[in-house]
């Protein structure tokens, strides 16, 4: 039975050919954006599977405390306080193992002198027992013991392959920046296993404390009121009760973090979260590597799924508007003894025949697309590679029978409940809610999606260009950044200003508005036991000009205050009221204490508000100090034409740093960069989705325009003998299709504009969804939709009388 089935299946589909192809393709399109979801989910499911103890693995993460102290719910970071380790081991049961990671190797310039080889690597301290515990297998060097010794360093072998000719380097040695010189004691075998901790390097844990000495690295692994830096693993013991460990996790924040020496120091409280529930992840500061957020999963998978209900929409509308020519094949099987399930299981049989079709269309249209998916910026971000294995073109095959069965569903309802008394004298159009016909609003849904995704493409594209234009309130033209990577700025500057073309170098810790964010507590006396966080950002006494900021109070760091200006700040118009104080000229020779290092800082000078942070968030309170030790890059203002300031950047570079390769990038470029990662690839994905949309809804108006002109053209002939004009006839038959188009207008509009409302609102600055937005968004529905309707509608007016009344 199956098997006839099926044959009438493809008989059907070879004599429909075009409304065969219209449903297939419609389905392949809509069906190639599910499957890559599908593959993006499978992906990132596989993190961190190949462990052989996953189930007893938990990361500790960390929460701010309620208002009375006590331990919180909500989840703010993914990083905990690294003393952890030890007291865990040392004074709880139930666990096996702790390791840590901990920032300050990472994004470090790592240098082989004798080859002359300088390349950015990016990478952590990490304790001697990480590479056991995550169970990296290594090529060279022994897991157990490579990360014992300080000064040692384990390689992936692509970050290997970069510094070294040798196939094996163990035992070599590699300069990393300022953090002195390390030993290869180990090289990772290239693999295809996935993990969340994305590293090139690791160093040994032990190397920090002796940094620390020196005075290279501030960080103190001994120190509780440090949430920011370590990421902490447990592994428990078989049989053990996470509970038990949550238990621990609130006795340690009890009898260390609840009351802190100092009153400014955070209060943060810890939970577990398992080894398999980090990718996808929640929205977490600090991430240890690229985790895909689940409200990015929940977003594409909607977005796949509104395209491929579309598509099946077509399908049902253009199964049901056909089943006039059916009907009587129906009503014939049943008189002859064939029961409603036969024809039910009959039509579902050809639909999933035609899922299965554009399931092989599919995976040709995901092969060609595959290149053009992986240069959106979120793939190279989350580093999505969308191969698929066995399991995922399994999950395909049932895709594409769930596909049929959701598109075909209704149909084979509706025709196998036909009567055939009645089919058998004639078959009027089924209808909806005994009036609206069926069709129709599935052909105004659709346009109404369209439509929908048209406006969202524009204003986001609108929000996109405000980002990009609109003034930040400093000058990031002609801005040169270079990365120090370990040199001294001092030495680097001097060279730099002997360039007539270079007119002003400046140091500064960071780029500004480029997604960098840091920040520490100030208060304005022993009295105040809060404090006030403010964001910083460490510069020199050029910082001010290279930037064209404006003061409204007092003066900038002076040029002769040396090594004195470390003990004043300057901050803007926020952090002035955010600290209390009335007018900007209030907070003149006022001191504040700085958290990080409890010193005193007199206040000199107010800056007038910019937006030193992206536009994302309104301008938040800001800091500005000299730390000549906290410089990581140089800005460069130059004049003329890039190329020669470039030329003269390079010399100037290899004059101080001979061998080193040089790191620079357009200021200008860094900031809007960030915008263009955030929103950039929001407007390419939205105006891919809304394209597919109004294709999608343009085949099946295609598809019904062309029904119904096929299924009018004798009534067409005899009006037009009767002296009917082309423009009338062309009129008569476009007018419902042109109805269904300003219906979906009317629906999708105030629905465009209420979606779009809502994340624009979360904005401080924003567009609107204007009039200008509304009239493009819907004159491009409307042109796509007559340029579809009247391709059919003028070939049926046109057409000779005689042509279709050669029968009668």
């Amino acid at each position: 039975m199956l098997k006839n089935y099926i044959i009438i299946a493809v008989r059907n589909l070879m004599r429909h050919k075009f409304f065969s192809a219209i449903n297939i393709f419609g389905l392949a399109v809509s069906m190639t954006i599910a499957m890559a979801v599908i593959m993006l989910v499978a992906d990132q499911m596989s993190y961190d599977r190949f462990n052989s103890r996953r189930d007893r693995i938990y990361r500790v993460v960390s929460g701010y405390v309620n208002e009375d102290g006590s331990p919180g719910d909500a989840i703010t970071t993914s990083t905990s306080a690294p003393p952890l380790r030890q007291e865990l081991l040392e004074k709880y049961t139930g666990i096996e193992e702790v390791v840590r990671f901990t920032r300050g190797f990472g994004n470090s310039w790592l240098e082989v002198v004798d080859y002359n080889v300088n390349v950015p690597l990016g990478g952590y301290f990490a304790d001697p027992e990480a590479l056991t515990f995550f169970e990296y297998a290594l090529e060279y060097g022994d897991a157990a013991t490579a990360l014992k010794k300080p000064y040692s360093v384990v390689l992936t072998r692509q970050a290997a392959d970069k510094l070294f000719k040798e196939e094996n380097p163990l035992g070599l040695t590699i300069k990393v920046g300022n953090l002195g010189t390390y030993t290869v004691t180990g090289v990772l075998k290239k693999t295809t296993r996935k993990t969340h901790v994305a590293f090139e390097a690791l160093a040994s844990m032990s190397t920090v404390e002796s940094l620390r000495t020196q005075g290279v690295v501030v960080q103190d692994l001994t120190q509780w009121n440090n949430f920011w830096n370590t990421w902490t693993y447990i592994r428990l013991e078989e049989g053990a009760d996470p509970a038990q460990i949550q238990a621990s996790l609130d006795h340690i924040y009890r009898d260390h973090i609840q009351h802190p020496a100092k009153p400014d120091d955070a209060r943060m409280c810890f939970h577990l979260q398992h080894l398999l529930d980090i990718t996808p992840s929640g929205l977490f500061n600090n991430p240890i590597g690229p985790s895909l957020p689940w409200i990015f999963v929940y977003a594409f998978s909607g977005l796949a799924a509104i395209i491929l209900l579309t598509s099946c929409f077509n399908f049902t509308n253009l199964s049901i508007a056909r089943s006039l020519t059916r009907a009587r094949e129906i009503g014939v099987r049943k008189v002859t003894g064939a029961v409603r399930a036969q024809i039910f299981t009959q039509f579902l049989t050809e639909s999933i025949v035609v899922a299965l079709f554009a399931l092989a269309l599919a995976l040709l249209l995901l092969v060609a697309l595959k290149p053009l998916m992986l240069q959106l910026n979120f793939a190279r971000l989350f580093h999505w590679d969308f191969q698929g294995g066995m399991m995922v073109y399994a999950l395909f095959v049932a895709f594409a029978f769930t596909v049929g069965i959701l598109a075909g569903f209704f149909p084979a309802v509706v025709l196998s409940g036909f009567e055939p008394v009645k089919v058998l004298k004639g078959f009027s159009n089924v209808k909806l809610l005994s009036r609206v016909r069926l069709r129709k609003v599935l052909l105004v849904l659709q346009f109404t999606v369209s439509l929908i995704f048209i406006l969202s493409v524009i204003v986001t594209y609108n929000q996109l260009s405000l980002f990009m234009y609109r003034d930040h309130g400093f000058d990031m033209h002609s801005n040169i950044a270079v990365r120090l990577n370990g040199s001294s700025a001092a030495a680097l500057k001097t060279e730099l200003l002997k360039y007539n073309n270079l007119t002003n170098v400046s140091a500064v810790s960071n780029i500004l508005a480029s997604g960098f964010d840091e920040g520490d507590s100030f208060r304005r006396g022993p009295e105040d036991s809060e404090g006030t966080y403010i964001h910083q950002f460490i510069v020199d006494e050029d910082y001010m000009t290279n930037l064209r900021l404006t003061l409204v109070a007092g003066k900038f760091f002076p040029q002769d205050g040396g090594a004195s200006n470390k003990n004043f700040i300057v901050i803007n118009e926020k952090a002035a009221e955010a600290l209390q104080f009335k007018t900007p000229l209030d907070a003149l020779g006022e001191t504040v204490i700085y958290r990080r290092d409890s010193t005193s800082k007199t206040i000199i000078g107010v800056l007038k508000d910019y937006n030193h942070a992206p536009m994302l968030d309104e301008i938040a309170p800001l800091a500005l100090l000299v730390d000549p030790t906290r410089y990581g890059l140089v800005q460069v203002k130059y004049s003329g034409t890039r190329e020669a300031a470039i030329a003269s950047i390079e010399k100037s570079w290899v004059a101080v740093n001979p061998g080193l390769k040089i790191d620079c990038k357009d200021v200008e470029g860094e900031v809007l960069k960030f915008y263009e990662l955030i929103f950039g690839d929001a407007v390419h994905i939205l105006m891919t989705v809304a394209s597919l949309a109004i294709l999608i809804s343009c085949l099946g108006l295609l598809g019904m325009a062309t029904y119904t002109t096929e299924t009018r053209l004798k009534e067409i002939s005899i009006r037009k003998i009767l002296g009917s004009s082309d423009g009338a006839l062309i009129y008569l038959l476009s007018k419902g299709f042109v109805m269904i188009l300003l219906m979906a207008v009317v629906i999708a509009v105030p629905a465009a504009y209420f979606l779009n409302s809502l994340w624009l609102e979360l904005l401080p600055y924003h567009v609107s969804v204007d009039l200008p937005t509304i009239l493009l968004g819907v004159g491009l529905l409307i042109l796509f939709g007559v340029i579809t309707i009247g391709s059919q509608t003028s070939r049926a007016a046109l057409v000779k009388p005689v042509e279709n009344l050669k029968s009668e």
